[in-house]
């Protein structure tokens, strides 16, 4: 029997929700209940459903959350450990307050505030340095797409911000497709489309660092995943879950996400 026979596929199933700069404290409590709510018998076995949440709102709904299966996750850190950088939070701080989750380099980041992915690089070693998982974000604009440079754009973007990672430490890595010309335009990526990326961003692992770790690495799709292209999109043999923008700020919209999975 060959090697690629025996080996175990356990990758976990991820549905992330985004909440980006939304919600009061009072609105957020209130999603969060209303998630908890919806999703408590939805979530077992590799499935796992996290909230990232802004910053202030990080201790007191992971406090409100408290064993519930649904976990809580940041938006952001800085590459550096402490020192004078005023209003930047490090991957120390996140992991004093048990944030398990952190997402890097969203293409928000990337177009608004110039985040490179050398500098994604060190902020995916400081994440991993805590312990922390990272959801490391790429993809590629509509004009990149359009040139149909967009398997090469994608592929610098895992290269050069995560292959530096020794094997077992890149194991701990989630990645999320972006497609960036589908999200909060209302187009969306079709099932074959957003197959044929992350199918293309497995090979690379796989290229890298062997069958094992490839078929072991969760990719979500990030590209306005909704209740109505959920079934078709996380029916692709290389989606695993999603980072739901949108649609993670209506419980309803995001629990009908998490029951697709």
């Amino acid at each position: 029997m060959s090697d690629a026979l025996t080996i175990t596929i356990m990758r976990k199933k991820i549905v992330a929700g985004n909440w980006k700069m939304n919600k009061s404290l009072e609105e957020a409590k209130t999603l969060t209940a209303e998630v908890m709510g919806m999703v408590a018998d939805e979530v077992k076995g590799n499935t796992i459903t996290v909230l990232c949440v802004p910053f202030p709102y990080l201790v007191p709904l992971k406090n409100q959350m408290g064993s519930s299966s649904v976990k809580i996750g940041a938006q952001n850190c800085s590459e550096h450990d402490s020192g004078a950088y005023t209003g930047e939070v490090s991957a120390l701080m996140l992991k004093s307050m048990e944030i398990p989750y952190v997402i890097l380099g969203h293409s928000e980041r990337r177009q608004y505030f110039g985040e490179t992915n050398s500098q994604l690089a060190k902020k995916t070693d400081a994440v991993l340095s805590e312990n922390m998982i990272p959801i490391y974000c790429c993809g590629e604009p509509l004009e990149v797409r359009e040139k149909e440079t967009h398997f090469n754009l994608v592929e610098e973007q895992i290269k050069e911000g995560l292959f530096h990672l020794s094997p077992p430490i890149f194991g701990k890595v989630v990645i999320a497709y972006e497609p960036v010309w589908a999200i909060g335009t209302g187009k969306v990526a079709s099932d074959e489309q957003a197959q044929e990326m992350h199918a293309f961003i497995r090979n690379l692992i796989r290229e890298k660092y062997g069958e094992e770790v490839a078929s072991n690495t969760t990719i979500q799709y990030g590209g306005s995943m909704k209740p109505s292209n959920a079934k078709g999109l996380l029916r692709q043999p290389d989606v695993d879950g999603g980072l739901i923008g949108g649609a993670s700020l209506v419980a309803a919209d995001f629990a009908a996400i998490i029951k697709a999975v």
